[in-house]
C-alpha cells in the first residue's frame, strides 16, 4: 500500500551506536535510504492527523552488536520506523 502525502520531513538528530565496530558514514547512509523507503511505502502512521513532532523515541528493541554497517543501518531504520509507527515510548 503506497502513501502520497505532500510532505513528509524526518529528522534525525542524533544516532547513538554504543557497542557498534561498523563505519558510521556507512551506517548513516543505509539508514537513510532504508528509512526513506520505508516513509514512502508506508507512511508515518503518528502524523497521520497532521504535523507532530516527536523529540525521542525509547522502548525500541535491541539490535545485534556483529551486524554489518549496511545491514545495521537497515535494522535502525526499520526500528524508528515501528516507533513512528506508534511501537515504542514517544516524547514529544
Amino acid at each position: 500500500m503506497g502513501v502520497n502525502p505532500r510532505e513528509i520531513r524526518v529528522n534525525v538528530g542524533e544516532l547513538a551506536l554504543t557497542g557498534f565496530q561498523a563505519d558510521p558514514e556507512r551506517v548513516s547512509t543505509a539508514f537513510e535510504r532504508e528509512l526513506t523507503r520505508l516513509v514512502r511505502e508506508h507512511g508515518v502512521p503518528l502524523a497521520a492527523d497532521g504535523a507532530v513532532t516527536i523529540e525521542a523515541l525509547t522502548g525500541l528493541p535491541p539490535l545485534p552488536a556483529g551486524l554489518s554497517a549496511r545491514r545495521l543501518g537497515q535494522e535502525l531504520a526499520r526500528a524508528v520506523h515501528r516507533g513512528l509507527s506508534g511501537h515504542g515510548e514517544v516524547t514529544r
